[in-house]
């Protein structure tokens, strides 16, 4: 007997072949073996670091896995695909993070990652650069505090052994301060009454010749500070402050208080000659002169009053020098 086999049969046999023959392929081919990630975190040192973060990172945002290393700094991923890149992220606490390259296992590698060493973070420090202007500011400004029994204002007296030099505008600002305070404007009035009482200068007596008198006083008090403790300092660059000594013999500090309107301190921290009072007291003396009556004028009123302000001067300075510094109110410096 003869066993025929159509045409559409034949298909159906070459088509279940195929099938077979495929599952068999598949069944043949093994799956690919996982690879391990391993190694030890370390210190600078070589010490190992116990509880170190190691985070493992895939390509997704999912292949992510982390342990913590134990006492020896060890640390093990098992199951890892091959072919597939990995990184290795180490952290900890006080010390710097570690970062390998990508690493690509082939199928059931087992990778040691080597130079894992943590260090200590460098310190970050930021200097901040404070001119010299900015350190006069803060002087003055503590300057300006400055009181005899919290009441008398006693602003043109440096207490720093380092001060730094005065800017013009510095200048300026501590002579409008002197110049608008309450107690330099009441003592104007103080001086005039004084001057009222002495029947100085011969002005009479009664309001109108004490507001004479307060307007000559004002007008020489004015200039004194304006022109010698402003304006002739900053174009002849020189310190219109008194410089508490404070050590030495008392001898020296005596003839350092005494040369006070004679020998200042320039711009440049060199002792020079002080035009600038001089010049500022024969100012005041003359302006307060063109007040005067005609009876009380001339070069000998301005003479007089230069020489008084001299006197008056180192008379302070030896004040200052001795006896000011324990009254005078003060806030600590910054």
């Amino acid at each position: 007997m003869v066993l025929r086999i159509g045409k559409s049969g034949f298909t159906l046999a070459v088509v279940l072949w195929a099938l077979t023959f495929s599952r068999a392929q598949e069944v043949q081919q093994p799956a690919p073996q996982m690879g391990t990630v391993t190694g030890t975190v370390l210190d600078v040192t070589g010490s190992t670091v116990p509880h170190a973060t190691v985070v493992l990172q895939g390509p997704g945002p999912g292949d992510r896995r982390t342990l913590v290393t134990g006492g020896d700094g060890f640390f093990q991923f098992d199951g890892i695909n091959p072919g597939t890149p990995v990184r290795v992220t180490v952290s900890a606490s006080g010390l710097t993070d570690w970062n390998s390259p990508p690493i690509v296992l082939q199928p059931g590698q087992s990778y040691i990652v080597t130079g894992i060493k943590l260090s200590v973070p460098r310190v970050q420090q930021s200097v901040t650069a404070v001119t010299q202007e900015q350190i006069a500011a803060q002087q003055v400004k503590v300057q300006e505090q400055q009181r005899v029994f919290s009441v008398i204002p006693n602003f043109y007296v440096s207490y720093d052994h380092n001060p730094a030099p005065l800017t013009p505008k510095l200048k300026f600002q501590l002579a409008l301060k002197a110049l608008t305070d309450p107690v330099t404007i009441a003592g104007f009035g103080i001086n005039a009454g004084i001057y009222q009482a002495v029947g100085y200068p011969s002005y009479g007596q009664g309001a109108a010749a004490y507001g004479q008198r307060l307007g000559a006083t004002f007008a020489g008090g004015y200039t004194k500070i304006l022109l010698g403790d402003a304006v002739f300092p900053t174009l002849l660059h020189q310190d219109p402050r008194y410089f508490y000594q404070g050590t030495g013999t008392t001898k020296s500090r005596l003839m350092h208080a005494l040369a006070t309107p004679f020998i200042t301190r320039g711009d440049d921290g060199q002792r020079e000659i002080n035009y600038s009072n001089i010049l500022g007291d024969l100012a005041s003396g003359g302006i307060a002169n063109a007040y005067y009556p005609n009876q009380d004028r001339g070069f000998g009123v301005v003479a007089r009053s230069a020489l008084i302000g001299v006197a008056g001067r180192m008379a302070l300075g030896v004040v200052q020098e001795f006896v000011l510094h324990k009254w005078t109110s003060r806030p600590n410096q910054p």
